[in-house]
């Protein structure tokens, strides 16, 4: 029998998931629970690193994306280095593992290379974060706020750019709401 609601996979970024759904990979009702899980997912992560991390180590881990901004003259770097590599990501992910006529069996591989790519050309710049969810947990276990937005703001921009990219442009014929066909 036909599926009749697209599948959702195994997102734990929320601006991934905001990617998925305006391209059509997951619907409008799940998208608050896949938040909420992903948020607190998280915060246990940064939370079972605190705990087996010696305080300096916590603070020095390369995957502290929190401290790589320390002045204001970073932000614009780092704001857009955020927005570019999210969406490499999202359109590695809603490309590959959603859109019916671009997705195929080597999407976890570009996915995960698009990930280790974004980490390679981002790190030094913003902590190549590209996840809300991944900044909030060790923010909140570290109680630092300085920047935080910016791991708010650059990926969910690039959710948005994605999934209107997809739709008004590089989607398949039933998800794109102009210039409809095959």
């Amino acid at each position: 029998h036909p599926q009749t609601h697209p599948p959702h996979g195994g997102h734990f970024n929320p601006a991934v998931s905001l990617a998925a759904m305006l391209s059509g990979g997951l619907t409008l009702m799940m998208l608050v629970p896949y938040w909420i899980s992903q948020l607190f997912g998280g915060l246990i992560g940064a939370a079972l690193a605190k705990v087996v991390s010696p305080e300096e180590r916590f603070w020095n881990a390369s995957g502290a994306a929190f401290v790589t901004v320390q002045e204001q003259g970073q932000v614009a770097g780092a704001l857009g280095a955020e927005i570019i590599l999210t969406m490499l990501l999202a359109l590695a992910v809603c490309m590959g593992a959603i859109n019916e006529r671009t997705k195929g069996p080597l999407a976890p591989f570009s996915i995960g290379l698009s990930v280790t790519v974004d980490i390679l050309a981002g790190g030094n710049v913003s902590g190549a974060c590209m996840n809300p969810a991944r900044a909030f947990g060790p923010a909140v276990m570290a109680n630092y706020w300085s920047f935080h937005w910016i791991y708010w703001l650059g990926p969910l921009l690039a959710a948005l750019l994605v999934g209107l990219f997809i739709r008004f442009f590089i989607g398949d014929g039933k998800t794109r709401l102009i210039l409809k066909g095959r």
